[in-house]
This record gives C-alpha cells, structure tokens and sequence, in this order.
C-alpha cells in the first residue's frame, strides 16, 4: 500500500462497488480546498459473465475521465498513478458490499455480555451477523452445532471471559464451533479464519480445539479484558485484515483491485461507520446516520466518541416491506397518511414493491403512503438501534432508591436525542424524495429528536468513499462531507415533553441574517425561512415541563444554520403522540404537512 505525504495527495479517486453499481467519485484541490467535482457510475461486474469486479470500476472511472478531460485509465487497463497535471490521480482507494458483503457469525459466553461485545466488534467492522452464538442463547448444543454448520459465514469471531477468569466457558464455545466444521461462504480453497478475542488464559486450549485441519486460528486481544471496559479495536483492525486476505481474494477480480488501490479495500457500511466517527470527532459533535435500503436498514450512531452500528435486516422498502407493514402493524402505518386508503389496493401495492423493488410512485397517494412505511421503517430500527447501544451489561453500577423500582438496572442505551447534533440520511426513499421537506419532515417523525438538532442527506451517497478516505486523509474527507456530500436541510428545534394543545409551548427570537420572533403552541409546527448558507441565533423560552436543551422550563441560545428547507420549530412534544380517533388522525397530520409545506401541489410539480 502507498504511503504518501497527506499533503502532496491534490486529486484522489475513489469507488464504491456495490452488489449492482460501482459508483466512482473524483475529488480535487481546488482553491485551497478539497472538493469533489466529478462523479461516474456502471454496472458492477462481480458476477458471471464478467466475473472480474475491475471491468465495473474501469467504466464508471472511464465516464468520469470523460466528464473530467482527464485521463485517468492507461492503455495496460490500470488507474494511472501518481497524477500529473493532465492525467492521473495521486490516490486510488475503494470499499465493497459486492458479493453479499462481509458476512460473519459470533460466538460468546454470555449473550448480553462478551457476545454482545463481539457483535459490536462485527457490526463496528461493516460486517452482517449472521448469528450469535452463546452459552445462553436458549438452544441445545446440538442445535447450536446445527446452526454453525448450516451457516457459510466469512469468518467466526469467538470471545468469552475477562483476562484472569474462568477459561472453561470460552473453551466450550470453541468446542461447538470445532466438531461443526463449518464452510466458507467461497468455497473449500481455504481455511475458515477463526479471530479468538476472549480470555488470554484460554488461549492454549483455545488453540489446540482449532489444532485440527480447516481452520485458520488468528489470536487478538481481549474484547472485554475487564467488565468495566470494552476493547474493540485489535478486533475489528483484524476483520478487516482478514476479509482483504482472505475473502477479497476469492471474489473474482478483487486481487487485482487490490494491486491498484494505495489504502486497504474496506466494506461499504465500515467505511459509512469511519467518516461519521471522523466527522464526530474533529467537531466534536453527536452523530446519527442512517441509510435505508431495499432490504435492510443500517443505522450508525456516535454519542462521546462511542461508536455504534446497528443492521436491521428484515427492515427496508422493497423486498422488506411487507415485514415492515406486518411488524409496524397497518394502522401504525396508516396514521401518517391524512386520508382513507383501500387496503386490499394497499395490499396489491406492498407486494408490487416486493417483486418490482426498482418502481417508485406514480401517484401522490402512492408516494404519502410509501413515505409512511419509511417513517415505520426508520422508527423500529432506531428502535432496535437504541436497544444494542447500551453502557455495557454485567457492570456494577451505583443505585439509589429510585433505581429499585426499575427493571433495567445495567445496560442503558447511550443514545440520547437531546445531545443530538446532527442527523444524516442516505437511501433511497430519503435521499430521492421529491422535496427535500419531505425527508426532513420522514426524519423527525421516525426519530424524534429533542432540543436543537441539524438535518442533512448524503447528496449522492458520498460516504462510503469519504469513509476510506479518512484513513489516509481525514481533513479532505471532512472538507468534502461537509461541502459536497451532506446537503444540509436545516434545523429544527423540538420540544421534549408533553405541552397542553393550544397553549403556549415555548418562544422564540431569531437573530442574525434572518430575524424573527413568536411563539410556538402546543401541537404545532411552524417553518421559518432560514437558507443554505444562512445563520443566526435562536432564544428559546420553553413553559414550565418543557425541555429544549438545558432543562424544564430553562431558557435556552443556540446557533442555527440554514438549509433547504429552513428552520423548523416543533411544539408537538416528545414522545410523539397521534390522536387515536381517525378522523382527528387524519386532520392533524393534515396541519403538520401543510405548516411544513411538505407536498406542496400548487408549487412544484412532482418528481416522480
């Protein structure tokens, strides 16, 4: 791999091969700053007939020499590096989900404890879990050997005990996953890799049930050296180590991917995961990002440099969306539409979508009504997404009374809406929704956040390809998320309590390149212009019980920046709640969509 001077990097090109498009982006020094200014795409050609991923990634570079007047692939076939003033780029880099992704199955003593940890570790590295396997899980160890055997994971992740502790548990574990023998998802030309992250005491006997032919035993440090304390790195740095060695290798073409690229290959969701943490952390903000798809649903969260990633895949808007209707419940679904639907139509729509994944809307009813799946969709994975990013379980805490009563004594989620910084959205129905006030307004009614919050999309689905930047450059990777990959919405400042409908929910006094001043009621939304490029200073005095940052009651100033939707004040309380009653349903979520001009008929025609 290229070790060159962050400094001398001027013009740096970079792919996403995803499972059905290789999606490449130039990015350029440009007075004084980096910018990205051209983008390509083509079909990728992982899969027979082609069987060589370099062919997609050739193609979409071609289109983006074309656009640029730069030429950037030589006559032998290869990206031509290092990049003079005509031709060439100083950096190649790449991520992948070609192929499935990284798929990975995990092994612990302790469900809610080590292997909880060690999905963290997976999902951390951009990997899908297949399965998590524990001494607790409920299933018989034939059934659990069962379940190893089925599966046809790219590796197997075991940790189990703190260094100094029993061994014998974590020993057991690797007892199962030995006499199953399970397969490589590409086949028998190599050993299943095996990463122990448990108990170093166990170590020897760890290695010796692996001693056996088939396995390919890598040893890192502890995941949970002690119970106080969690250690992801070694094993997620080793992940991706191996899915470069070993299952980048067997994808067809990929070794030669690897001869052209100057930093490792990394999997789309990990790179996702690597610029939020960057960005979080040169601004020294909170981040929640989410990407939606047709099958799954990713969401990544940092909250005080802790990072967390969360699949939920059976959670998406095509191939997924009938579970989406069936675990949301319809009338769930149906409270975000301000009027009748026929459900056997509906019905007959939901399984459209399930076999023509790649049609979208034709009608407004059609497109209110997939947006109210989204909301659904987006609510039960932050759900799930709050229920894995936890302070670690098995830890003693300090209680008071008032913690005696409550069933969740260890493991609260971590997640807060109030500390909420920024939240970012990516896929399709968010990113490609015909007005941008319609994915700030999906967004904040599956989210919910509180207090003073930014909103903004990934313009073009930018962040894979700024996620591996950030290894070899994170002050390009920041300048280019900030400049061209996020599209800033705006702001929106949410009350969290319950406010009495009509009565006062708390004031406002906006200064700065827009002023204005008013009170927000009870149940009530109300959008302030405030454009990109736009900023100001927010005053808020919330009434008695509600919060907006620094408490009850308490007067709050915040910094607000613009965007294309604008600054948007909501007085509807949190939790969020709709009236039961349909018709009354139905009318107030008439009012939010008209106060936030979310369809807008009469102004622009629709996208669709």
């Amino acid at each position: 791999m290229t070790n060159l001077d962050p400094d001398k990097i001027k013009v740096i090109l970079a792919t996403d091969c995803g499972s059905t498009t290789t999606k490449a982006i130039l990015i350029q020094y440009v007075d004084g700053e980096y910018r990205q200014t051209h983008r390509g795409e083509a079909p990728t050609t992982v899969e027979k007939p082609f069987a060589d991923v370099t062919m997609g990634v050739v193609n979409s570079v071609t289109e983006i020499a074309e656009l640029a007047g730069r030429r950037l692939v030589g006559d032998d076939g290869r990206i031509i590096s290092p990049a003079t003033d005509t031709e060439g780029c100083d950096i190649y880099i790449s991520t992948s989900s070609a192929g499935g992704g990284l798929q990975m199955m995990v092994a612990g003593v302790i469900a809610e404890m080590t292997a909880a940890s060690a999905k963290r570790a997976a999902l951390g590295a951009g990997s899908i879990v297949m399965d998590v396997i524990a001494a607790n899980d409920g299933r018989r160890p034939h059934d659990q050997i069962q379940r190893i055997r089925d599966l046809r994971p790219d590796m197997i992740l075991i940790s189990g005990g703190t260094d100094g502790g029993t061994a014998d548990k974590v020993v057991q574990i690797s007892e199962l996953v030995a006499p199953a023998k399970p397969q490589p998802r590409f086949g028998s030309d190599y050993s299943m890799p095996i990463i122990y992250a448990g108990n170093k005491d166990a170590r020897e006997s760890v290695s010796e049930v692996f001693s056996e032919g088939g396995f390919d035993l890598q040893i890192v440090d502890n995941l949970r050296p002690v119970l106080e304390r969690e250690n992801l790195g070694p094993a997620r740095d080793k992940i991706h180590d191996i899915f470069l060695e070993h299952v980048m290798a067997q994808a067809p073409g990929y070794d030669k991917l690897m001869g052209w690229t100057g930093a490792p290959i990394m999997p789309t969701p990990g790179a996702v995961g690597d610029i939020l943490q960057t960005v979080a952390r040169l601004q020294d903000i909170n981040v929640v990002g989410v990407d939606i798809g047709g099958a799954t649903t990713d969401v990544f969260s940092v909250f005080d440099e802790t990072f967390n990633r969360t699949v939920s895949a059976n959670l998406g808007m095509s191939y997924s969306i009938s579970n989406v209707c069936a675990e949301a419940t319809m009338p769930n679904v149906l409270r975000w539409v301000p009027f009748d639907m026929n459900e056997r139509e509906l019905r007959n729509h939901v399984k459209n979508k399930m076999i023509r994944p790649t049609t979208i809307p034709q009608t407004r009813e059609a497109l209110m009504f997939e947006q109210a799946v989204a909301r659904e969709a987006l609510r039960l994975a932050y759900k799930q997404h709050k229920e894995f990013a936890t302070t670690l379980k098995g830890v003693q805490q300090q209680r008071t009374v008032g913690d005696t009563f409550s069933q969740q004594t260890s493991g609260k989620t971590i997640v807060d809406n109030m500390a909420l910084d920024l939240l970012v959205a990516s896929g399709g129905v968010l990113s490609h929704a015909p007005r941008m006030h319609q994915t700030a307004m999906m967004l904040i009614d599956a989210f919910e956040p509180e207090g003073v919050t930014m909103l903004a999309k990934d313009s073009i689905f930018m962040m894979p390809h700024l996620g591996v930047l950030s290894s070899v450059h994170p002050k390009a990777a920041e300048q280019v998320f900030d400049r061209d990959c996020l599209v800033y919405l705006g702001t929106c400042v949410c009350a969290a309590g319950q406010p009495k409908p009509g009565k006062t929910c708390f004031k406002y006094e906006l200064t700065g390149d827009r002023t204005a001043s008013g009170e927000i009621v009870g149940g009530q939304m109300e959008l302030l212009p405030l454009a990109e490029g736009e900023s100001g200073t927010i005053t808020l005095s919330p009434s008695r019980g509600i919060d907006l940052g620094e408490g009850p009651g308490k007067k709050v100033q915040r910094s607000v920046r613009g965007g294309t939707v604008g600054l948007i004040l909501d007085g509807r309380g949190r939790p969020l709640e709709l009236p039961e009653e349909r018709a009354a349903c139905q009318s107030t979520v008439q009012g939010w969509l008209d106060a936030l001009d979310v369809y807008a008929e009469d102004k622009e025609p629709m996208a669709v």
